[in-house]
């Protein structure tokens, strides 16, 4: 195993490697080159920029990859992968733990010497709101993957007694995770003050949406799941403590709601619609915005007013160095059910909607629905067919995605040079989080709320608004429609895996027959020189469609599948459970 030795200098962190035991990335000190460095706002500047490339973004770091983070294999994609099946195997080692502990203690180095800087502290002080920021941030991904694991708030060392000790409750972890945004956000700058050439940097709105975020996480967590992922915090699992300052669930519900509120009427952002130029798919080109050749508008970066929280490339200075256009197109081909989820441009569902045409040809139901329909798949044949030949390496559906891949690729973007940023927070988001906080806290929602949040949604998707009336006269369910437009508007960011988790219903969801294409009563249907049946090992499955009951492409039947109220954190890395027998694995494993 490897000890990390961390040098810093003024413009990255140098990371020299020895041959010694680690726990949690805890390294000694070069305390020389510590005491000549940290003597300067400069130095914390430098220091703190580097936590900026170690959130989830395009390129690799200490293991990490963003198409973990893409939700493959969820009941939304046609794409079948292991964890949404269930088959979820302790390892010896775990990217997502070691990089966290790693940069945790990069990020208590600069506030310890921050509490011992002898110049004025008000020159550090966004610097040390920044690093706050991140010790939440990491110690959130963490809590998501994890629940509870050991808090870590200082600059360990070899002798220091955590490093035996237990894990802390999830409750403890959520505790310091607020503590420390409430620390950041009151140190942070407007994003309105932050100039042109520091754009991407940590806003005090960027705080408040993530902190949003995190309530209604832990909210929705503690009021679907509860304590049943815990374990007794003696024989398995982290436990249930639970300390005096957590909140109830009103109460995170109705902070996340205020904070919610707040940046959407003075964050200063805004929904980026540029649908008159863009012919109506404005969230194909969000996703791939770069410079003036990114889009047929000739819009840049410049003009995305949405993203709050991001992380940052550029094709000059720092490129997304992987092919996220070739993978994503074929892995994030959706499943039959979200093809189904698309509203019709009525707002109605297909199989309500009059204006749906249905599945014959290739490219009708793609007509009268909802824009993001096209913005993600819309890569349809000229002729209006896609072969069928089976599912090979990827999906087998026909549907290729085209959310996260670069416009023109091949030609304007070549393999691993794509450099659009990606986005942690924005506000659509935001949108969403307030108006499932007010459902969840009054059981409804009024249609003044509706039109200032999720509403505005929808008309860049050109649907109609969605009022009480509209969804009492066609027998539609508010808080499901809320939840439509999760699913809709934030796939592949990040939402669905930990959506379904923390509303409780994961285990009903992702162990589901997994659909394709439709082929009864289609050009498909007995047409051998556009579908080859033998590809499908599972064959066909008559399912409920938007026209009734038809013979779908099975792509996993839910006898493959066996998602569990386990599943819903991973298992610790085994090779930390050895070095500190302290550390109790999660329950099922």
């Amino acid at each position: 195993m490897k000890k990390i030795l961390i040098i810093i200098i003024p413009s990255i962190l140098l990371l020299f490697s020895a041959c010694e035991d680690t726990y949690l990335e805890i390294d000694p000190l070069d305390a020389s080159t510590e005491a000549a460095y940290f003597t300067s706002p400069d130095h914390f500047k430098a220091a703190t920029n580097d936590f900026y490339k170690k959130m989830i973004g395009l390129r690799s770091t200490d293991g990490s990859n963003v198409y973990d983070f893409m939700d493959f294999g969820t009941d939304l994609t046609g794409y079948v992968q292991n964890y949404g099946r269930g088959v979820v195997v302790p390892g010896n080692s775990d990217a997502y733990w070691t990089r966290a502990y790693k940069y945790l203690r990069a990020i208590n180095i600069v506030l310890e010497k921050a509490e011992s800087y002898d110049g004025d502290t008000e020159e550090i002080a966004e610097y040390v709101a920044v690093a706050k920021f991140f010790r939440a941030y990491h110690h959130f991904q963490l809590m998501q993957r994890f629940g509870g694991v050991p808090v870590v708030t200082k600059v360990l060392d070899l002798d220091s007694e955590e490093l035996l000790g237990a894990r802390n409750s999830r409750y403890e972890v959520f505790a310091q995770i607020l503590a420390d945004l409430d620390g950041a956000i009151v140190a942070l700058p407007l994003e309105q003050n932050i100039p042109t050439s520091d754009k991407g940097k940590i806003s005090k709105w960027a705080a408040m949406s993530f902190k949003a975020k995190v309530l209604l996480y832990e909210a929705t967590w503690e009021k679907y799941v509860g304590t049943s992922t815990d374990g007794d915090g003696a024989s398995e699992g982290a436990g249930s403590a639970k300390p005096s300052e957590y909140p109830s669930v009103e109460n995170m519900l109705t902070m996340s709601n205020q904070l919610a509120k707040e940046v959407m009427d003075d964050g200063g952002y805004e929904l980026w619609n540029h649908n008159t130029e863009l012919d109506d798919i404005s969230m194909y080109y969000l996703f791939n915005l770069e410079d003036e050749g990114s889009n047929p508008a000739g819009l840049t970066k410049s003009s995305n007013k949405e993203f709050i929280l991001y992380t940052k490339y550029d094709y000059d200075l720092y490129q997304g160095n992987v092919n996220i256009s070739h993978t994503a197109g074929s892995r994030l081909s959706p499943s039959r059910k979200f093809m189904d989820m698309f509203l019709c441009s009525d707002g109605l569902p297909v199989n309500k909607s009059e204006v749906f045409e249905g599945y014959y040809g290739r490219s009708d139901e793609y007509k009268n629905r909802d824009n993001r329909l096209v913005s993600y798949f819309g890569d349809i044949p000229e002729d209006g067919t896609a072969n069928l030949i089976g599912p090979g390496s990827n999906s087998g559906s026909s549907y290729s995605a085209r959310k996260f891949a670069s416009y023109n690729y091949g030609v304007y973007r070549a393999a691993n040079t794509e450099s659009f940023d990606f986005p942690q927070i924005r506000l659509a988001e935001v949108y969403l989080i307030y108006a499932e906080t007010l459902y969840e806290l009054n059981g409804s929602i009024t249609d003044e709320q509706l039109n200032e949040s999720v509403n505005k949604i929808k008309a860049r998707a050109g649907l109609p608004a969605l009022t009480n009336a509209f969804a009492l006269a066609n027998g539609l369910d508010i808080y499901d429609e809320i939840k439509r437009e999760r699913a809709v508007e934030l796939y592949a960011e990040n939402s669905r895996f930990n959506d379904l988790k923390r509303w409780g219903i994961a285990e009903e969801e992702l162990n589901q027959d997994i659909c394709g294409d439709v082929i009864e009563g289609t050009e498909y249907e007995d047409n051998s020189d556009l579908y080859l049946p033998s590809g499908y090992p599972y064959g066909e499955i008559t399912k409920e469609t938007g026209v009734g009951p038809r013979r779908v492409l099975l792509l996993d039947p839910a006898s493959n599948r066996n998602f569990q109220r386990t599943h819903y954190l991973y298992p610790l890395p085994l090779e930390q459970i050895n070095l500190n027998s302290n550390l109790l694995q999660n329950p099922g494993y």
